[in-house]
């Protein structure tokens, strides 16, 4: 049997899963959640995990023929790349991996471009991909909101109600708001009770929701293209009351895969090329520039265009001023939209 290995690297810690080249969607033979040890580095995680699902692999003698690990920053995929040493493992942009996942299963739609909202522990990740060429035309990211920020949030609603939890506690409690309307809470050193609510979810997370629709809304003025969906990616997308106010906010149809955290390291099993040292990268696209679609002719680009209208204008003498007052690189935005705060293509 052929057996592959995906892993996602994030600032969170790795998750990992190996099955067989051609099921990613299916549960898979084994898999791995590998949390980052606090002041640890990224790669920590990364390697533990791979060391595990090797060995698993073992137990049913059979090996491992192709390992990828989706990246999002350079640092992390270099920081990785030298920790693997010789081993033979591929480096995936974690876009691409989503993309390709996505598609496998059917659940990319019939669109020129989609957002991918990804979001995860230690913030938002919005990313405006073209599916025709595989190409991201904007990518942004936000600590705000995050999964740790929600955490904290849900720590401070029950320390209100006489519960103190911890870190590791409040996470629990709130992931298991994804699935039950209600959870209760309790303290193991005064006995204290205390009952948090999906509701009191939502209202606890409101304006860290309305801020990433602000986030998203930014991204595509940015690259003046309406996208076709919004894909929900990371743990904290499992939350119902996140998915429907998305939904409202934003107004593009929801594209939800049922264990969304695991999106990255399945896209990672069908991008595993067996070839050593190799780096599945993504090409970035200026705003305004296009690419041919994959597998598709190539099309001459804007400035190429431009060009050859330059040139038969000087040609003629009749469109020299039409060409001198044209000006391609501006899009245009909505009246009264201002910019929101954000750091650009950080780490997970």
């Amino acid at each position: 049997m052929v057996l592959i290995l995906g892993v996602s690297a994030g600032a969170g810690g790795a998750r990992a899963v190996l099955t067989h080249s051609d099921q990613p969607h299916l549960s898979p033979l084994d898999r791995a959640q590998v949390p980052r040890r606090a002041g640890g580095p990224v790669e920590e995680p990364v390697l533990t995990a791979i060391h595990r699902m090797r060995e698993a692999a073992l137990a049913r003698d059979e090996c491992v023929t192709g390992t990828a690990v989706t990246c999002r920053s350079e640092l992390h995929a270099e920081a990785i790349r030298a920790a693997a040493g010789q081993s033979d493992i591929d480096i995936v942009d974690e876009p691409l991996a989503q993309l390709r996942y996505l598609r496998f299963t059917g659940l990319l739609p019939d669109a020129d471009s989609v957002i991918l909202y990804d979001l995860g522990c230690s913030g938002l990740t919005v990313t405006h991909a073209d599916c025709r060429t595989d190409a991201i035309l904007a990518s942004r990211r936000s600590t705000v909101p995050s999964g740790d920020g929600y955490d904290t949030l849900v720590r401070w609603r029950l320390a209100r109600g006489g519960v103190d939890a911890d870190a590791r506690t409040s996470r629990a409690h709130r992931e298991a708001l994804s699935q039950a309307r209600v959870v209760t809470a309790t303290d193991t050193d005064t006995g204290g009770r205390a009952v948090v609510t999906r509701s009191d979810l939502a209202d606890l997370c409101a304006a860290g929701l309305r801020h990433s629709a602000s986030f998203v809304r930014q991204v595509t003025e940015e690259t003046g293209r309406r996208p076709g969906a919004l894909v929900l990616l990371g743990g904290c997308s499992r939350s119902p009351n996140l998915r429907a106010g998305l939904a409202e906010l934003i107004g593009l149809p929801i594209v939800y895969d049922p264990e969304p955290e695991y999106v990255s390291a399945r896209g990672a099993v069908l991008l595993a090329t067996h070839r050593p040292s190799s780096r599945l990268r993504m090409p970035r696209l200026r705003t305004g520039t296009a690419l041919a679609p994959r597998d598709g002719p190539q099309r001459p680009g804007r400035r190429k265009l431009l060009a050859a209208v330059a040139v038969t204008a000087a040609l003629g003498g009749t469109v020299a001023g039409l060409l001198g007052t044209q000006d391609s690189s501006a899009w245009p935005r909505e009246p009264g939209t201002v910019p929101t705060q954000h750091t650009e293509d950080s780490a997970n």
